[in-house]
């Protein structure tokens, strides 16, 4: 018996959305495919810790590397450069726009209105400053302590955050965006699978503490996604990105603070 159409069967659609979240969170090159079909944005959701954790390992090679080459405030550089590169600025670019609506609007329209604007306001540019300013010192300290799982963990953290964070959130566009097939396309199913892989990765890279921090990431979300519900409505892809930033700093500073 053949699937209704446009569904196609759960396993192997599943693995075939791994393509689309590497290629759609990072720079990492696959085969080209045919354009994606919102539900499969939606299923590539399952993939986004395994992506961070693809990341992570580059981060963690590349620390290894840098921190024997340099001294460790230089590696630590060379590792933020490598954050923005590997993903082409993404989720620093939502979190530019989304802190720029927040401290620009004044109510959710006005806010969403702001965040479309692709000009840098003083909001977004203060928030760049300080987001790689924190990865940097958080950065040199894992590096200084050899940490290497670390490097590992905390981009797989915060994606699996960004799962949570669409599942639990309403889309606040009304005329719609790329970020609403996230939102409305991850299933339950979807989203234990995310987490299930995150436990995995965490308890891989940083045993207990590991799981401290995705906790702690899993209670920030929580308290995110009310925020964004009340400012703006809901979330956007705007507001992922800006959320993953966050998350990344949080998992960053507690594995420093160890």
């Amino acid at each position: 018996m053949q699937p209704p159409a446009g569904k196609k069967s759960g396993v192997p659609s599943l693995f075939r959305a791994f393509p689309l979240a590497l290629t759609f969170l990072t720079i990492l090159p696959w085969p080209p495919r045919p354009v994606a079909a919102p539900e499969e944005l939606a299923r590539a959701l399952f993939w986004f810790p395994w992506v961070g954790a693809v990341l992570g390992a580059i981060y963690a090679a590349a620390g290894v590397v840098a921190f024997r080459l340099f001294p460790s405030g230089a590696a630590a550089v060379v590792l933020v450069a490598l954050t923005v590169i590997l993903t082409r600025g993404l989720h620093l670019d939502g979190l530019a726009d989304t802190l720029d609506g927040l401290g620009g609007g004044r109510d959710p329209a006005s806010r969403l209105a702001v965040m479309k604007d692709s000009r840098l306001g003083a909001f977004g540019a203060l928030a760049l400053v300080l987001a790689l300013l924190l990865k940097f010192a958080f950065l040199q300290v894992l590096l200084e302590a050899g940490r290497w799982g670390a490097l590992f963990l905390f981009p797989a953290v915060s994606r699996a955050g960004m799962v949570l964070l669409a599942f639990l959130s309403p889309y606040a566009r009304p005329e719609g965006g790329l970020g609403r097939a996230m939102t409305e396309g991850v299933t339950p199913g979807i989203l234990s699978g995310a987490l299930l892989s995150a436990v995995g990765l965490a308890l891989l890279a940083g045993g207990l503490a590991g799981l401290v921090v995705l906790t702690l990431a899993g209670l920030t979300v929580l308290g995110l996604s009310r925020l964004f519900t009340r400012l703006l409505g809901g979330v956007t892809g705007d507001v992922l990105g800006a959320a993953n930033e966050i998350l990344e700093i949080l998992a960053l500073a507690v594995l420093a603070a160890r």
